[in-house]
């Protein structure tokens, strides 16, 4: 059974940069290679639910994100190291969370929680203003 593991997560200041990595150990999930799955980023604050941040398809070549991030955040992935990203800039105090990503084998790009079957553990992000 292969996991998730989020990392980069830290307290930052308004206005800086931050990369979350999500490293999937082991080869698969349910059998199925890392590449196959489309990669999500969730995040959830304090007394509030989980919410969409970006989606990736299998090659990278498509890419959904919410309009609360959209243009300074962006997804990535690379499949020879089983790892997927998120490259955030111009970070501000709403963007203080803990970041999940998420898997899920699908052809089609998804954007609700109850859609991904794979989570890590998630990583605090903090932002100062």
């Amino acid at each position: 059974q292969g996991q998730l593991v989020e990392s980069g997560g830290r307290l930052v200041q308004a206005g800086e940069s931050l990369r979350l990595s999500c490293a999937a150990s082991g080869h698969t999930f349910d059998g199925r290679a890392f590449s196959t799955y489309i990669m999500g980023w969730f995040r959830q604050a304090p007394g509030k639910d989980r919410e969409f941040v970006a989606v990736i398809s299998w090659t990278g070549d498509n890419t959904l994100y919410a309009d609360s991030v959209k243009g300074r955040f962006t997804i990535s992935r690379d499949n020879a190291k089983n790892t997927a990203y998120l490259q955030m800039n111009s970070l501000n105090s709403e963007d203080t969370a803990v970041y999940f990503c998420a898997a899920r084998a699908s052809v089609n790009l998804l954007s609700t929680p109850s859609a991904f079957n794979h989570w890590g553990q998630g990583t605090q992000v903090t932002v100062s203003s």
